[in-house]
């Protein structure tokens, strides 16, 4: 079977890419994902606030010094640039090893919310040989400041294609007033994919001691279903790759993904419920599957059921929820 697609102007050998997480950190667990058939992986994302508050960190520690340490020290500007460096640094290696060590694109990935100083570091992504970017841009939905986030994102998108040639992508979250048309528009922006979507922090309440706890730290199984409709409505419309993120348990969600017209899917947490192994257990089960369809390639049932060439394409787009048992009269 021919599982191979496109994606960022990249030919993968399958549509199962590992997202962005600590089993993507390391260069040993990276070689494993590349055994087990990943056709790429996103880097652990480098986040922009991270970087700031580490710096922000040390710089506290060192300014309780009176005696070497005063506002106007140049040394406080050193250990700013250096701790900055060392943990950008760390990133590049990384990237540099993997290019070394595997074949499949490694793709780095930049947690970001603003479009400040750190653009500046994709270019030195690209110099390590990175095969793309993705930016996974985390604009705060509970934000009570009137803010247009559209306009940051795109900020944020044209100082960054102003520094690299390699293909870009923006991952997003689904909180946008009206999703089709800030999708369409990303689009349109110069970047290379889009990846519906990010998957925000959800905290949960304690009944016991009252608390606020974390809540579910994988996915859900039922969340494909929002990426899925999304997909469906827009993929024959986007000026650009689009991949499917949150929710990939199964070989028949992967399925479905493909239908509504992904080039393909990213997988996270199944791998940490059920190991890295089990990626080629969906690989075959997707390859099986294939095989009773009649199907010889992917690209032969990708985007049969978007909503261009659904029967019923109001399945995507209704937005209220109409009981079957109704009275109508």
């Amino acid at each position: 079977m021919d599982l191979s697609t496109n994606y960022l102007g990249l030919n993968l050998k399958n549509p199962i890419v590992v997202g962005s997480c600590s089993l993507t950190y390391s260069l040993s667990e990276i070689k494993k994902l590349e055994k087990y058939g990943a056709a790429a992986v996103v880097l652990k994302s480098i986040f922009e606030e991270e970087i700031l508050k580490d710096t922000e960190s040390q710089l506290h520690e060192a300014e309780k010094n009176s005696f070497i340490y005063n506002r106007y020290s140049e040394t406080l500007d050193y250990i700013d640039m250096h701790i900055k460096e060392e943990r950008l640094n760390n990133y590049i290696q990384l990237i540099k090893n993997a290019k070394k060590e595997v074949l499949i694109p490694i793709i780095a990935s930049i947690n970001c919310i603003s479009s400040a100083e750190w653009t500046s570091f994709a270019k030195r992504i690209e110099e390590a040989g990175a095969d793309a970017l993705e930016l996974n841009i985390s604009l705060n939905p509970t934000d009570l400041e009137i803010r247009d986030f559209e306009s940051t994102i795109k900020k944020i998108i044209q100082r960054v294609l102003a520094q690299v040639s390699i293909p870009v992508a923006v991952k997003i979250n689904n909180s946008f007033t009206h999703m089709a048309r800030t999708i369409l528009d990303l689009s349109k922006t110069g970047i290379a994919g889009l990846v519906l979507f990010n998957r925000a922090y959800s905290p949960d309440i304690d009944i016991n001691t009252l608390e606020a706890v974390q809540g579910r730290s994988f996915s859900s199984p039922n969340a494909y279903v929002e990426p899925l409709r999304w997909i469906a409505l827009l993929s024959d419309k986007v000026n650009c790759s689009i991949a499917a993120s949150s929710g990939i348990h199964t070989s028949e969600v992967i399925i479905k993904q493909i239908l509504a017209g992904a080039d393909l899917v990213q997988i996270v947490s199944v791998l940490y419920e059920q190991g890295i192994e089990h990626i080629q257990v969906l690989l075959n089960e997707i390859e099986k599957w294939m095989e009773e369809k009649g199907f010889s390639s992917l690209q032969q049932f990708k985007g049969k059921a978007s909503s261009k060439n659904a029967g019923n394409p109001a399945i995507f787009e209704r937005i209220q929820f109409m009981k079957h048992f109704a009275e109508i009269n």
